[in-house]
Order: C-alpha cells, then sequence, then structure tokens
C-alpha cells in the first residue's frame, strides 16, 4: 500500500499548497509536463505529485531526476486494493462534499456508463481522503481522465481544482463533459491557439479563463550547435541522407503515411531513417515496412532518454513527423520533438494538422503537407533529401523561430500569475 501523499516543503511563503494530478509518471513521452513541474518547483510552488498509472517506461529524463516532489499513486485498478478503497469511502462519505462529489458523478456515469468511469471515481475518494489537510488546489494535467478525477476529489474535499489541456484529452472527450469541467473549474492553460479557440467556444461562464500557454522548450537542454549542414544529395550510396522521426507508434502519428510516402521514394535516391520511439503499432509498421522492402532502409531505436534523443537530432540532416488526424479524433497539439528537431538546426517536414502551422511557417521555417496525403508527402521528402541548399535555409529559419518565439521560460508567465508565484527564480 502506497503512504499518504506527501509535500515538498520551499522555503518562501506561498498562498497555495497544490496536488499535481497526472495520468501516469514518470513518462518518457511527457517531458514537456516534467519541465513545467521543475519550473512549478523553482518559482517555489508548494506541491505534492498523485499519478493515476505507475511507469512503465525503464528509463527516465534527466529532468524527472530534479523533481524533488514525493508521489502517490492512486489504486491504478479499484480491485488490487479495496481494503485503502473502502477505508477512503468510510471517512469521506459523510463529509459536505460527498454527496455533491456523487451526485455530479452519477450525471456523468449515466451519460457514460463505462468501468473506466467508475475507476475515475474510486481513484477521487482515496485522493481525497489521503490528500494533506493544507492543500488548498488540485491541478490535473489533461482534460480527460485526470481531470475527471482531480474535479470529484476537489468536491469532496471542498476545494478548488484547474488544469492543464493538451492534444488527446480535448479531441476525444464529448462536448458535455469538456463544458462541464470548464464551467466548474477555476482556470484552465492550454498549449495551443487551436485548442484555446476550441474550448472557449465551450465554455458558457467565462471564456477568459482559459489561457494559451506553449509548452516551449528549456534551451538550457537543448543548446545551440555550430551545426556543419551535410552537402549530401541522396546521390551516393555510401552518403545517405540520414532522417529522423520521434514519436509514439499510434495511430496519430501517422506513420503508415510514412513509410508509403518512404517507398514512393525513388529506388535509387540513398537515405535512411532513424525512428526514436516505443507505442502499440511498433510491431505492425517493421511488418509494413519489411513488406514495402525497407527493412535495411529503416533503424527502429525504441524509447530513449532526453539525452539520447538529443544526439539523435544532432546526428541528422532531416526530420520528419506524418501527423494526422486519428479515427477517434485523437491528433497532435504542437508536437514538442519539432521543437526539439528545430533548437538543433534542423529542417522539418510535417503536416498541416491541428497546431504544426503555428510552429512551422511552410517554404520558411520548414515544409508542410495535407496530413494522409502520401504523394504530397513524399515529394517534400524527395526535395528535403536532394537539396542539401533547402535543408539547411529551413534549419537556419526553423532554429531562430524556435528560440525567438518558443523559450519555455518566456512561457510560463502564465502559470506563475495563476499559481501567484515570482518568475524570477526560474534557472535561465
Amino acid at each position: 500500500m502506497n503512504p499518504p501523499c506527501g509535500l515538498y516543503r520551499a522555503t518562501v511563503n506561498l498562498r497555495q499548497v497544490v496536488a499535481i494530478v497526472l495520468k501516469g509518471y514518470p513518462r518518457l513521452s511527457e517531458t514537456f509536463i516534467a519541465q513545467e513541474i521543475l519550473s512549478l518547483q523553482q518559482m517555489g510552488l508548494d506541491y505534492s505529485l498523485v499519478s493515476l498509472r505507475h511507469p512503465t517506461d525503464n528509463k527516465t529524463h534527466p529532468v524527472n531526476h530534479e523533481i524533488r516532489a514525493p508521489i502517490n499513486y492512486l489504486p491504478e485498478y479499484l480491485y488490487q486494493e479495496p481494503w485503502r478503497l473502502l477505508r477512503a469511502w468510510r471517512a469521506v462519505r459523510t463529509g459536505d462534499g460527498y454527496k455533491k462529489a456523487l451526485d455530479i458523478w452519477l450525471r456523468d456515469l449515466r451519460r457514460d456508463p463505462s468501468p473506466n468511469r467508475v475507476r475515475r471515481f474510486g481513484q477521487a475518494i482515496v485522493l481525497a481522503h489521503e490528500l494533506p489537510a493544507d492543500v488548498s488546489m488540485l491541478y490535473a494535467h489533461f482534460l480527460h481522465t485526470p481531470a475527471s478525477v482531480a474535479r470529484y476529489a476537489a468536491k469532496i474535499r471542498t476545494i478548488k481544482w484547474s488544469c492543464s489541456a493538451h492534444a488527446k484529452d480535448i479531441w476525444t472527450s464529448p462536448d458535455w463533459e469538456k463544458t462541464e469541467k470548464l464551467d466548474d473549474l477555476e482556470w484552465l492553460v492550454t498549449c495551443t491557439a487551436a485548442n484555446s479557440e476550441h474550448l472557449k467556444q465551450l465554455a458558457n461562464n467565462n471564456p477568459e479563463k482559459i489561457k494559451l500557454l506553449y509548452h516551449g522548450l528549456d534551451f538550457n537542454r537543448f543548446p545551440r550547435t555550430n551545426r556543419r549542414y551535410s552537402p549530401s544529395n541522396g546521390s551516393t550510396s555510401h552518403a545517405p541522407v540520414r532522417l529522423l522521426s520521434v514519436g509514439r507508434a499510434v495511430e496519430k502519428k501517422g506513420y503508415d503515411v510514412l513509410i508509403e510516402a518512404l517507398a514512393s521514394l525513388p529506388a535509387d535516391l540513398n537515405w535512411e531513417l532513424v525512428h526514436v520511439g516505443g507505442g502499440a503499432l511498433s510491431a505492425d509498421l517493421k511488418k509494413r515496412a519489411n513488406a514495402c522492402n525497407l527493412s535495411t532502409r529503416i533503424k527502429w531505436l525504441g524509447a530513449l532518454p532526453q539525452k539520447e534523443v538529443l544526439r539523435e537530432y544532432q546526428r541528422s540532416d532531416g526530420f520528419v513527423l506524418a501527423s494526422r488526424v486519428a479515427r477517434d479524433g485523437d491528433r497532435d497539439g504542437l508536437p514538442n520533438v519539432l521543437m526539439e528537431a528545430q533548437s538543433q538546426g534542423v529542417a522539418c517536414v510535417s503536416t498541416s494538422v491541428s497546431a504544426v502551422p503555428e510552429l512551422i511557417h511552410h517554404g520558411e521555417t520548414g515544409l508542410l503537407v495535407v496530413p494522409g496525403d502520401v504523394p504530397a508527402l513524399g515529394q517534400a521528402l524527395i526535395r528535403l533529401i536532394t537539396e542539401p541548399q533547402l535543408r539547411e535555409r529551413l534549419g537556419r529559419a526553423g532554429e531562430k523561430r524556435v528560440r525567438q518565439a518558443f523559450e519555455h521560460k518566456n512561457n510560463l508567465r502564465v502559470l506563475a500569475d495563476n499559481f501567484d508565484l515570482p518568475m524570477a527564480a526560474v534557472s535561465s
């Protein structure tokens, strides 16, 4: 059994004590969340971490080792810790907020009669019981499951809650649920202008509570390099153009589209692709690549920690991410990997899905194609491979823009204001 959630005590006087509710922690694919937590720690936030799931990755990023708050892991499945749940229920069921939370949950359950909805309420009961008495706010990352748990628990404890919304959590949640959460929470930050506009349309009471907060990058972890751009143009086998893609093997990343586009390239064009990332579709994608006779050209490295990913950016001539809208509505927001690649001066090819055009201006700081358009993606890759001068121009322009507009510290002011924290403490 996990102990009650502890707190990291800052050395300054603070107005709020916050518990940050996460779907899973730590996760290799969520560097942006760890980066934000560390910055809040540096600003002096009095906080603890709560995770709905145990970690599944074997490795972690350096930023995770700098986060000092203890973590309370809630029961991932209620049947695994029934006595913990029962003890929590007995403690909270007579409180003033429990009936309000129960009414909200029952209304939600009628519209979403799923085991996941039941699990959320059980986790919320445990969370409400185990929160230290001085916690005054819950802050959830992701508007779907973590926000539901945070909302129910906040009602039970009669405290405030807020949220950071990202991508899948927005686009796969029903509008009724998003609207009711937006009306109920104190404030919400989201990482793209496209997300912000969508959510403001659903916020009945006060759309101004929704704020744009680009994740940005901590450029201390992605320093400038004296990149020497390769003159390779794909004409010789001893100097293939090295392409890189970083992303989970899931539908919205469009890796099946990328494989088809690569298979359409001229046979005498010399290139290689390195893929970094895990994901449920990894085995299927490898089979598809083999069927397209690309097995000798693609290296599958699996998930890697940030330092190793950084080395792959620095070794690459170009970066490609074929993002698209999945059948369930899931889509990328503004993929951090595009910003990371650009920070190293790597020319990028991606799609015009969601907020990618907020980062990449087609023909100026990268190349964009219509999502799912195999021929267009193939032509963009041919340009990237055969035109080294284009790679250099796009790479330099992309690096300049990302460093000017997407510096993590500059984008933290919204959070600092919401938590009433000083910006000066963030390392630069």
